[in-house]
């Protein structure tokens, strides 16, 4: 075989690799579906949380959903303080791409004079399953 064969080859071989690439590489692929979940400080940045508060004072934070589920999609969220449901916000109807925020604000119950650590949960539920679909966690020391 003569040394330009072997180039014609190699060449040609190179070209399917590139042409194989280039396929690869433009061709779409299926979007990654998910739900943004997140909570921000009450200056609507994510830090200045409410993790220390004195008893009887309240905490607020911002609480935030982003649907990117590439279809409608129906929201609850449930908060617990320490394991006891504090509040649920039902019926939030997003459309894809769009976002809802809204300001919650809690006072921790007066357990007495005692500084205590406690666990704020905001669990998001999607289309009414039973399972939680994203947990968020804040923990915050009273007393």
């Amino acid at each position: 075989m003569r040394r330009s064969h072997i180039v014609y080859a190699a060449l040609f071989i190179a070209l399917l690799v590139g042409v194989g690439l280039a396929v690869y590489a433009i061709t779409p692929r299926a979007a990654e579906r998910f739900t943004e979940f997140y909570i921000l400080g009450p200056n609507g940045m994510a830090q200045d949380y409410p993790t220390q508060l004195e008893w009887g004072q309240s905490g607020t934070v911002i609480i935030g959903i982003v649907n990117r589920e590439g279809r409608n999609a129906r929201y609850s969220i449930a908060v617990k303080l320490d394991n006891e449901t504090i509040s649920t916000m039902t019926e939030i109807v997003l459309n894809n791409s769009q976002a809802w925020e809204q300001t919650f604000t809690f006072t921790p119950p007066v357990i007495g004079n005692i500084q205590v650590r406690m666990r704020l949960d905001f669990i998001l539920y999607i289309d009414g399953a039973e399972v939680p679909y994203r947990t968020l966690r804040l923990w915050i020391t009273v007393g």
